[in-house]
């Protein structure tokens, strides 16, 4: 006790503002309930396991630890378990993610010889108890940073529901016998609250659900909210209402008066359909895995070195399938396993560990490789949570840092950048390379000369020509029976679907393939003409990243996914891609000098100077007001012009001819965007002078002259990767195939990831915490194919 007084200045009191952890290492994935318990520094707040606390000791000096240790309690064999009925994790009602109950105690350790005191305790210094009872009480920072509730956020009140509009056309809907005006079907149908047409709801993305017709009514009507029939009754809170112009579920605060108004009284109205999100939570407790996820298939799970799974903390499996696969080269290994321990990565760090990418790689890597955390419980394994290594790669980054789905190629481009930012000043150390390589693209002019562009990036997009399926006889015959079906209003049993089979070979041959350029802008004949573009590699990685272009945007800018299968072989050889540079006889195209771009002049509309000097502004400057903002309007001139009144160049003549200029400034939030799209400044600002500030324009002359973007010093790809500096792999082209992942739903910002990766002679499916050997890696239907090069 005498000891513990002697260290009281080294004990602090948290604040509400300060950090706590509790739960989890910051150096490791030890717990409470690890051999040892967590020691959470009473100076920092920081958790330590038991080997990282006396690396703490030796960093830091501070003495005074509260240890807490979770054992498991016996559970009852009689102990019947609880079905969720929320869509939530470890919330009363919810998934019970903690299904073993355990008893917790808390001590007092002293370092560097963990003399150790019981706590709770009067004898202890007051200090002490207030320190302690501080942390017990408060939130864990690793709680606050990583919600693991995926609980659906509260329905808003619909803005259409207060003064909905509703016909009186003479409808009565009965309680009971619906079926939708336009078609069959008598379950999934909606009750158009404007004018009371019932009809069905959505097509799946699997061929189930209706036939889109409630959605084509609003369509042609604009009639906003509709009520799913079946989800009505005394607790009118629980009706599922959706509003297609909000595009979400909503609350409508007058719906048993909009419900009268169609003869429903909803108090004798018991539920007989699932809302969206039972549904959601029926679809997350039964999830049809199909082959993605091998479902029906006896697969054995795996421990062991290597072989540990990822706690989904809720939507997280696209950062849980990108880093299996990525830990599984050697390049990321060798970097944050083999060469770096956990006490080396800890040393380097920053006084707080849990805010450094390096520390935190190196962690997920030991956490990953080292087999300490793969073990069987209860015949599977519990996995470990990306919460930390997740905080810190999504910092600053609004979508990676919520608990949405999103994008997988997405996270590994960003992924990628941030382990190069981490690496600056030391290229050799540097993994992300390992995926890198350079693209070059030639353009050819009908003058007969070229110019060549170069460009780095991490993957190789591929477009899927459907056209190019291997099984055309088979989808006719398909396409036939859909007729048939269709006729006779039948469904098609999912035994009887047949989709595309298209070559991995036909994708990288449409990379290839030369494709016409128009308008654009020849130097050698200073006129806008077609140019024809072919690609192909300088450099081939160590590592060839494929991502399949399998989302597409039909008319109207309505996403879609191809149903389509890839045939991909377990060896490719891409030596034909590599490019050759500038040949023999070939003569490149004039550059165009700095700014001397074709310019665009405007002319002031007369209508919009006219307007504002009836104001009384000066002419002059409602002139430059107009050419300044493209004659988009008189508002938008007048705003340019209230914002530069005070410019100092507002009284300079605008050009010999004063009804005639270039455009001399940009929207800086454009030229941001362009930014945003991976195109330098200086090509951005060159793109918005010559196409009169508008986005889209800009971005068609920037790819229609490519000799701009040549003649800046460093070239950019659409993930801000720079061509120059240290040098990138290259080897030969022939790869084996050694990881896939694999996506299941609609967009890529909605269903689930998987990841398969080859490894120890065999396929392993890694499914968030489920880790096993594959039986039957679906090989065809790959989001992102990882190739890994063969040397020799």
């Amino acid at each position: 006790m005498e000891l513990l007084r002697s260290h009281l200045s080294r004990v602090r009191i948290p604040e509400p503002t300060n950090r706590i952890y509790k739960t989890e290492c910051c150096i490791s994935f030890d717990t409470p309930r690890s051999e040892g318990g967590l020691y959470v520094d009473l100076n920092s707040f920081i958790a330590f396991g038991k080997e990282g606390v006396g690396w703490n000791y030796e960093k830091s000096g501070n003495p005074v630890y509260l240890h807490i240790q979770q054992r498991p309690k016996p559970v009852p064999e009689d102990r019947p378990l609880k079905k969720p009925t929320l869509l939530a994790i470890g919330v009363d009602g919810g998934f019970d993610h903690e299904e073993t109950e355990y008893e917790e105690t808390y001590s007092i350790v002293m370092l560097p010889d963990y003399m150790s005191l019981p706590f709770p305790s009067v004898e202890l210094p007051e200090k002490v108890r207030l320190a302690v009872d501080a942390i017990l009480i408060a939130e864990g920072a690793e709680r606050k940073e990583q919600l693991t509730s995926w609980t659906a956020e509260k329905k808003k009140v619909s803005a259409y529901a207060m003064n909905l509009q509703q016909i009186n056309n003479g409808v009565v809907v009965p309680p009971y016998g619906w079926k939708s005006c336009k078609c069959d079907k008598s379950d999934n149908l909606w009750l158009n609250l404007t004018d009371g047409m019932i009809l069905c709801g959505r097509r799946n993305w699997d061929g189930s659900g209706g036939n889109n017709h409630a959605t084509e009514h609003y369509e042609e009507t604009r009639y906003p909210l509709a009520v799913k029939l079946g989800t009505i009754t005394v607790d009118l809170e629980g009706a599922d209402v959706f509003s297609y112009p909000e595009d979400d579920t909503v609350e409508d605060p007058l719906l048993a008066e909009h419900l009268e108004f169609f003869g429903i009284d909803f108090s004798s109205l018991h539920k007989t359909e699932m809302t969206t999100a039972e549904k959601e939570l029926d679809q997350n407790m039964n999830f049809d895995w199909n082959r993605i996820q091998e479902s029906g298939q006896q697969v054995e799970p795996l421990f062991g070195p290597g072989y540990t799974g990822l706690v989904n903390l809720g939507n997280s499996c696209y950062m849980a399938s990108i880093m299996q696969v990525v830990f599984t080269t050697r390049a990321f290994i060798s970097r944050y396993y083999e060469h770096q321990s956990l006490k080396m990565a800890f040393v380097m760090a920053p006084s707080d560990p849990t805010v450094d990418l390096n520390a935190q790689l190196t962690k997920l890597a030991h956490g990953l490789l080292s087999g300490k955390y793969s073990f069987p419980v209860q015949e599977k394994q519990e996995g470990i949570p990306l919460r930390m290594f997740k905080t810190i790669i999504a910092a600053n980054h609004h979508e990676f840092s919520s608990m949405r789905q999103q994008d997988a190629l997405e996270f590994f481009l960003h992924f990628l950048d941030q382990v190069e930012r981490g690496n600056a000043g030391k290229p050799e150390l540097d993994p992300s390379r390992s995926f890198k390589f350079i693209i070059e693209e030639r353009l050819q002019c009908p003058s007969g000369k070229v110019a060549y562009n170069k460009r780095s990036d991490y993957i190789l997009s591929l477009t899927i020509p459907l056209h190019k399926a291997t099984n055309r006889e088979q989808l006719e015959a398909f396409d036939k029976l859909k007729a048939e079906k269709n006729l006779e209003g039948k469904d098609i049993a999912s035994g009887e679907i047949v989709r595309p089979r298209v070559p991995l070979e036909a994708c990288l041959d449409c990379f290839s393939a030369p494709e016409e350029v128009h308008d654009f802008y020849s130097s050698a004949l200073n006129v806008k003409t077609t140019a024809i573009k072919t690609a192909g590699l300088s450099t081939f990685p160590d590592y060839l990243v494929l991502h399949m272009q399998k989302f597409v945007l039909e008319e109207g800018w309505v996403p879609k996914k191809l149903d389509v299968y890839i045939d991909v072989p377990d060896v490719i050889d891409i030596t034909h891609m590599r490019s050759k540079g500038l040949q023999p006889g070939e003569e490149l195209l004039p550059e165009i000098g700095s700014c001397e771009v074709e310019p665009t002049h405007f002319v002031a509309s007369e209508d919009i100077v006219s307007k504002l000097a009836a104001m009384g502004f000066n002419y002059l400057h409602c002139q430059k007001a107009a050419i300044n903002t493209a004659n988009a309007g008189v508002e938008e001139a007048m705003t340019w012009l209230l914002s530069h009144m005070n410019d100092s160049d507002i009284d300079d003549p605008i050009s010999q001819n004063p009804h005639t200029m270039e455009l001399q400034s940009v929207d800086e939030t454009s030229v941001e965007t362009l930014i945003s799209f991976g195109f330098q400044e200086e090509v951005a600002k060159k793109a918005l002078k010559a196409s009169g500030g508008d986005i889209e324009k800009a971005t068609d002359w920037i790819f229609n002259h490519p000799e701009a973007s040549s003649s800046v010093d460093t070239d950019l790809t659409s993930s801000g990767v720079q061509v120059d500096g240290p040098a990138v792999p290259d080897g030969s082209g022939r790869y084996k195939l050694m990881a896939l992942v694999s996506h299941i739903g609609t967009s890529t910002h909605c269903g689930h990831y998987v990841a398969h990766v080859y490894k120890d002679g065999r396929w392993v499916i890694f499914n968030d915490d489920k880790v096993g050997a594959s039986i039957d890696p679906p090989k065809d239907m790959g989001y992102l194919y990882f190739f890994e090069r063969i040397d020799g």
